[in-house]
């Protein structure tokens, strides 16, 4: 019976969400926004706590599933990969526009691309001749820069490319620890904060924010007593993440990489 508040960046989320959530219509608010302004948007739909809170981190199906957005290695679909499309930065301008260096840095920090160095010179050279358009001239572009041996083993050869690339256009790792902190601070006393991830960037900046909250005194290891003043806002639950079991994976295969903290 109580109220449910969907927040999405993406309208069109929403807009699906509605469609399956119909019957529930008289009890959820959706809201178009980032989880990096959780506070405003709470603040201008009068919520001034919640009981609990869901983070679902990353990409979502439907996005990947829809050849028009161009998230996928697997359709060939126009760079664009923003989460928002109201948002100015795209996939085409980070890979036709932005410096060689730039594109190797993004793809080591955010796909842990080992092959980042080869791939990135390899767009520069493609891009002197005529912009990249399209995700399948990206991949065909990622393929040719690691060797073959890399190609036929491990996960598709442009997976971390486009996923490091996704990252860049919508900040996604930017915007976890204020949107945690952003909870916390709007959380009743005993509410629940639960956030999903899906690799390891994310997984890591949730369990130090959590860290962090739980422990906040600054004061050196010397002191014998805190000074500083600052207490713990929440408790963790979970000292280590909650994966999903092998039914869940049965009918859910893309929860694989899904860890779960509360």
């Amino acid at each position: 019976g109580g109220r449910l508040i969907c927040i999405d960046r993406d309208i069109q989320a929403i807009q699906e969400a509605g469609e399956r959530l119909a019957p529930y219509a008289d009890r959820i608010t959706y809201l178009h926004g980032n989880f990096g302004d959780l506070e405003t948007l709470l603040e201008e739909a009068g919520i001034p706590e919640a009981d609990g809170m869901l983070f679902d981190l990353g990409v979502s199906s439907p996005q990947l599933d829809d050849p028009d957005r161009g998230f996928s290695y697997m359709h060939d679909a126009p760079l664009d990969m923003r989460m928002d499309r109201d948002e100015a930065l795209t996939a085409w301008t980070v890979v036709n526009q932005w410096p060689r260096e730039e594109i190797r840095r993004i793809l080591y920090q955010y796909g842990e691309e080992r092959y980042a160095p080869a791939i990135s010179a390899a767009i520069e050279r493609a891009r002197e001749t005529a912009p990249i358009e399209t995700t399948g001239q990206l991949v065909e572009i990622i393929k040719e820069s690691i060797p073959a041996a890399a190609r036929r083993d491990g996960p598709h050869p442009a997976k971390r490319t486009f996923q490091a690339i996704r990252i860049e256009v919508n900040a996604e790792l930017d915007v976890i620890r204020p949107a945690i902190e952003a909870a916390a601070r709007r959380l009743c006393p005993t509410g629940r904060i639960a956030v999903i991830s899906f690799h390891s960037l994310e997984d890591r900046i949730v369990k130090q924010t959590f860290h962090r909250l739980e422990h906040p005194c600054t004061c050196p290891p010397e002191f014998p007593v805190c000074v500083c003043g600052k207490k713990p806002s929440i408790r963790v639950i979970t000292r280590k993440p909650i994966l999903p079991s092998e039914e869940e994976l049965e009918f859910n295969p893309r929860a694989r990489s899904a860890k779960l903290r509360i």
